[in-house]
């Protein structure tokens, strides 16, 4: 009976811990908006920028494992590359390390139970009772830093000598215990999917004198190795390069464990050297500061071979045949353990709406060469490739939009759900484009298999016509998923104002030619070319009015 209590105080207070943790990340990604995780989406390619950014960004919010899907999000959507990927995983295995100084330092130096009621509801307070959303953000960091100070002084309670002295006898084997918890701490961790909360164990139970110095080093080690399940997670189903980053994670981790337990005593005593007080020191202060040195040390190791890492995970996941993406694919594939980092999916979206407008763009520079080569080539060179430019755009219409609805099932803020509103929007006028495009390689084709006449000035006509659009295209290529302030609002205004006026003084033109006899069809045609040209321009107009109202 005492053991069924015990497990069930065991799986309350890691209930409080882990909830907790993610609380506190989550309330400190809010207070701080999208900025860390767009500081992410534009990393250079300096290797030590990268590291820098990998480590304050963990640091702030607390989650190795959040920065990590992050960047293979990131190297899926092409938006980050191996190179910068290994640098900022190197980075976060460092900053991940700021949580078992917080529990060391703060943790067992006062009745922190008395100190986790109060702050877990000034937070609830003022999260719930102010309605700014900063405030907010800062309440749920706090309800995080209480929830998680309650867990660990139940953990405390629970992991002392007389509620489990039965474990000082696991550690009496000499090797065989240090393996054995090396391979617990991989266990646990990746069922817990945090690194950080299993320190938090490992550093309780240590204090309590549970396990011995060697014993929580050992078992702190296998927790490095079970923390890269969330990568190996995220990476499922995702791309080649996606694959790579999440190798590179693990590579760190694998590689670097196995260097500190080839020499296991000399780490353990130059840890003991760096900590103030030496052995005699708080062993809490001792387990942080060796989860600290060993990844720095194995950073330093590894940073200045980041080129070659990134030549290995090439060589060990190598591209398959036929990797080109003739099929457009967008998965959202949702992170464990509360990891779903929601900026990180915005921001994915908004790189493939991006490469929606740039493949729209591309369509439209067929329909121009079309025009200025209208003969029995324009099928073989570009009307097929507009059949399939359609096809893939329609695919990633689909795409985009069911990845967009996955992003609202999250818990956005009202201003995201209005946003993603209209970026669902963006992507249906671009689909829209995609159709008008087609539908005038249509009409050209249909005009070159019938042989239709149209005179030199009137095909001269539409060159301004066409660049006029092809404009308005560059314009939204440029200023997409931006807010489109006033003056900008105006130029677009002025845009479709011009391609107005162009498309009446043309259909004026072809009506008098009516008039005075001239081919029905073909001037019927014309008049159809006229109208869908001018639609792509209605499209664009649209998208920057959709634009302007984004926050």
């Amino acid at each position: 009976m005492n053991l069924v209590v015990m497990i069930i105080q065991l799986i309350g207070n890691l209930g409080f811990l882990l909830y907790g943790m993610k609380l506190m990340s989550d309330g400190i990604q809010k207070s701080t908006g999208e900025k860390l995780q767009r500081a992410l989406s534009v990393i250079t390619e300096n290797r030590f920028m990268g590291l820098i950014t990998g480590l304050l960004i963990t640091m702030i919010i607390q989650s190795s494992g959040a920065t990590t899907v992050m960047v293979v999000t990131f190297v899926n959507a092409g938006m980050m590359t191996l190179t910068q990927s290994a640098s900022v995983i190197f980075g976060a295995n460092i900053g991940t390390t700021i949580t078992a100084w917080i529990v060391s330092i703060f943790g067992f130096n006062f009745n922190i139970s008395d100190f986790a009621i109060p702050v877990f509801g000034f937070g609830f307070f003022l999260a719930k009772l102010i309605k700014k959303s900063g405030f907010k953000g800062v309440g749920d960091t706090l309800m995080g830093f209480g929830l998680l100070f309650f867990g660990l002084s139940g953990l405390s309670s629970l992991f002392s000598p007389d509620q489990m002295g039965w474990l000082f006898t696991f550690g009496d084997h000499g090797i065989l215990s240090l393996i054995i918890g090396f391979f617990v701490g991989i266990a646990i961790t990746a069922i817990l999917h945090s690194s950080s909360a299993f320190s938090a164990i490992v550093i309780t139970m240590a204090y309590n004198g549970l396990v011995s110095w060697e014993l929580a080093a050992a078992m702190t080690l296998g927790s490095n190795i079970g923390s890269t399940i969330d990568a190996v997670l995220a990476s499922l189903g995702s791309s080649s390069d996606a694959k790579r980053a999440a190798f590179i994670h693990v590579f760190f981790n694998i590689a670097g464990t196995l260097f500190a337990i080839l020499f296991f005593k000399q780490f353990l005593k130059l840890v003991v050297f760096l900590t103030p007080g030496g052995a005699e020191s708080n062993i809490a202060i001792r387990i942080s500061m060796m989860h600290t040195v060993f990844k720095v040390l194995s950073t330093a190791l590894m940073l200045p071979f980041v080129k070659q890492i990134v030549k290995l995970s090439k060589k060990v996941l190598k591209d398959k045949p036929g990797d080109e993406q003739k099929v457009f694919h967008m998965d959202f594939t949702e992170s464990s353990f509360g990891k779903d980092n929601i900026a990180a999916h915005i921001i994915r979206a908004e790189k493939a709406i991006k490469d929606m407008a740039d493949h729209v763009t591309a369509m439209f520079d067929h329909i121009q060469l079309g025009f200025m080569k209208r003969d029995i080539s324009f099928e073989e060179e570009h009307l097929e490739q507009l059949v399939g430019e359609e096809d893939f755009a329609d695919q990633m219409h689909e795409q985009i939009t069911r990845y967009i609805l996955h992003i609202e099932r999250l818990p956005v803020t009202d201003k995201q759900l209005d946003n993603l509103s209209i970026m669902i929007q963006v992507v249906d006028d671009l689909e829209s484009m995609s159709d008008d495009c087609l539908s005038i390689g249509m009409l050209i084709k249909k005009s070159v298999d019938k042989n239709m006449t149209f005179e030199e000035s009137d095909m001269e006509r539409l060159v301004p016509y066409l660049e006029l659009v092809r404009q308005f295209l560059q314009f939204i290529h440029i200023n997409i998923n931006k807010h489109l302030n006033a003056d900008k609002l105006s130029m677009a205004q002025e845009l479709e104002d011009q391609i107005d006026a162009y498309r009446k003084n043309l259909k004026k033109v072809a009506r008098k030619r009516l008039e005075k006899g001239a081919d029905v069809k073909s001037e019927l045609l014309y008049i159809d070319f006229v109208r869908n040209i001018e639609k792509i321009g209605d499209r664009a107009f649209s998208i920057s009015e959709a634009l302007s109202q984004t926050h």
